[in-house]
Parts: structure tokens; C-alpha cells; sequence
């Protein structure tokens, strides 16, 4: 089962995400939370796999609740209304590991949640196309990109591609532990927080070729 913890200031969102989110055999709703710190303190409460997060909420809002939420087990999936840059570059760096905007249709955010918990990425597709956009024009890559092995940004290529450790682990011939092994190494070399911040890194230093 995938465990989630919703948060969103309106009951009435909460209270549809959790009778579709009751639906679906492989995932539960363990608590609900109207404000960030409410959402801080169920997660640690609930140990949730996934965390869904609006950004506007009163006390504390979602970027500081995702300031507050690094360095947890969950992957935290931003559920908003507002696609501006400011909150969707705020969220990123502040470890979102993924960034939906409201008007997901109801399928795809339960494969957004899924996608989630095996180590992917999940952005809706105009969130998607604002973050390449603002990536391409980064400089080229720093010094730290060589201190990775040959085998590690192949790793980091795959991750951008969207590839789950199971995936890697196929594509590249080798335990699915190594590959974990492999990502938290890229992770600690590279200094980021998790892989959709190694997605972004690899896209924005050339290592994925454009397509």
C-alpha cells in the first residue's frame, strides 16, 4: 500500500481527493492536514510514502512545510493552482519531487502518485515545458560533474529520462542495490537533495541529449 498524507487549506478538496484516493486497491489516505504545520506534524506522526502539498495554506505555507519535510522518507508531490515561476522554482528547490497543477485529471494524478513512490518525478505537462524552457539557458556543466564515475552519469542520464531504480537497474545490468548505492552517491557528490533535483541538474548541464 502507498500511504499518503493530503494537505490543502479547503475541506472540500481534501474531502474529493480522499473518496477518488479510497478507490484505488494500492493506496490509503493515513491523515489530512488544512495548514503546513498541521502537515509537518502528521508526517511525522503517519509516515507517509507520499505527501500531497498545496502551496497556499495559512500558518506555515507549502514551501516552508517542504523546507521542514527535507531530508524525510516522503515524496512530496506539490497539488496547486498556480503554475508562475516563482512558486514552482520555490517548491523545486525547496525538494518537491514532483509539481501538479489542480486540473490533473483524476487517473493521472493517482499515476503521479504511483511514479512518485517508485523514485520518479511527476510534473504536469506545462510545468514540464516551463522547466526545460528555464534550464536550457543554464552555463555548462561545474566541476563537481567530474567527480562522478562513468557508471554514475549513466545513472544520472537515466534518472532524467525518467527511469525508476528497477529500470536503471535492467538497462544497465546490475542489482537494483547498487543502483540506490549509485543515486545516493550522484546525490552527496552533486549536492542535491533528491532525483527530480538530479533530473533537473543533468538536463541543465547537457547531459541528456535534446530530443
Amino acid at each position: 500500500m502507498i500511504r499518503v498524507l493530503l494537505a490543502d487549506d479547503h475541506a472540500v478538496v481534501r474531502q474529493g481527493l480522499r473518496t477518488f484516493l479510497d478507490l484505488q486497491d494500492d493506496i490509503e489516505v493515513v491523515a489530512e492536514a488544512g495548514d503546513g504545520e498541521v502537515a509537518v506534524d502528521a508526517a511525522q506522526r503517519t509516515d507517509p510514502d507520499v505527501i500531497l502539498l498545496d502551496l497556499v495554506m495559512p500558518r506555515l505555507d507549502g514551501v516552508g512545510a517542504l523546507k521542514r519535510l527535507r531530508g524525510g522518507r516522503a515524496r512530496v508531490i506539490v497539488l496547486t493552482s498556480f503554475g508562475d515561476d516563482d512558486k514552482l522554482f520555490a517548491a523545486l528547490r525547496a525538494g518537491a519531487a514532483g509539481y501538479l497543477l489542480k486540473d490533473v485529471e483524476p487517473a493521472e494524478l493517482v499515476q503521479a502518485i504511483r511514479s512518485a513512490h517508485s523514485g520518479n518525478a511527476p510534473l504536469s505537462p506545462t510545468i514540464a515545458t516551463r522547466v526545460v524552457e528555464e534550464i536550457a539557458a543554464g552555463g555548462g556543466a561545474p566541476a563537481q560533474v567530474d567527480d562522478l564515475t562513468p557508471r554514475e552519469r549513466d545513472v544520472l542520464v537515466l534518472i532524467a529520462k525518467g527511469r525508476s531504480n528497477k529500470a536503471i537497474a535492467l538497462d544497465l545490468g546490475v542489482a537494483e542495490k547498487t543502483v540506490k548505492t549509485h543515486v545516493s552517491h550522484i546525490l552527496g557528490k552533486l549536492d542535491l537533495t533528491d532525483r527530480t533535483q538530479a533530473a533537473l541538474y543533468a538536463v541543465r548541464h547537457g547531459l541528456v541529449p535534446e530530443t
